[in-house]
């Protein structure tokens, strides 16, 4: 379940920004995750409901693990976390059952650590299908930026949306980095050669304490 839950530490786009940033001098790199819900109360309702462990034990936590896994973040080694206050909206919304739910629709924030890296994460519940990533220089100015699915990946998802119509449509995007991960696991089985980026069982725990930390802190700024 976690290692292909986490399916993004071995993306394409994760990989390829991350590449990126390392020939860019003082480079700061943002993972940005969309999902296509409509932006009205019902729709966000339903999904407050439905996600009531929170936005960044949802959708974000994917991002997370990208933060635990690639850029130091624990708990105990975040220096600060600063919202994105512009970007950012929290809303109190009735779920279908008739209960109140307090979720961020969308959320944008920056994490220091005490070791020196700083990386942002911006989920938005409205924003469509796409993730992306985006590399910005030292002047701030975007000098990168590289989607989920790529062209390359589209017509993959074109070939399996025709082979299993009824599939979630998720699956076709993701499924290179199944592929990946499956291969990297068994390659470890037979080999022992490391399973390069793959999430492990402490990966997951520090991501879910992260969101615990960040969820509170965030829903403070955003007041």
């Amino acid at each position: 379940g976690v290692l292909m839950g986490y399916n993004k530490n071995v993306c394409k786009y994760v990989r390829k920004t991350r590449e990126f940033a390392e020939t860019v001098p003082g480079s700061h790199v943002t993972f940005v995750s969309n999902n296509a819900y409509e932006n009205t109360p019902e729709s966000l309702g339903e999904c407050f409901e439905r996600n009531a462990e929170g936005m960044l034990k949802n959708m974000a936590i994917h991002e997370l693990a990208l933060l635990v896994s690639f850029y130091d973040v624990t708990v105990e080694n975040i220096e600060s976390v600063t919202a994105d206050k512009e970007f950012s909206s929290m809303q109190t919304l009735p779920g279908p059952s008739g209960k109140e739910f307090t979720d961020f629709d969308k959320i944008k924030f920056t994490i220091k650590t005490k070791t020196g890296k700083v990386v942002s994460v911006a989920a938005d519940r409205c924003g469509g299908t796409d993730s992306y990533a985006t590399v910005t220089d030292a002047n701030g100015e975007e000098v990168f930026r590289y989607w989920m699915p790529d062209d390359e990946d589209k017509a993959t998802v074109q070939k399996l949306q025709a082979q299993y119509p009824t599939a979630m449509p998720y699956f076709f995007t993701q499924d290179p980095d199944y592929v990946t991960v499956k291969e990297r696991v068994a390659k470890f089985t037979a080999t022992g050669e490391e399973a390069e980026g793959v999430a492990t069982i402490g990966i997951a725990v520090e991501t879910l304490r992260v969101a615990e930390y960040l969820t509170p802190t965030l829903m403070d700024q955003l007041k």
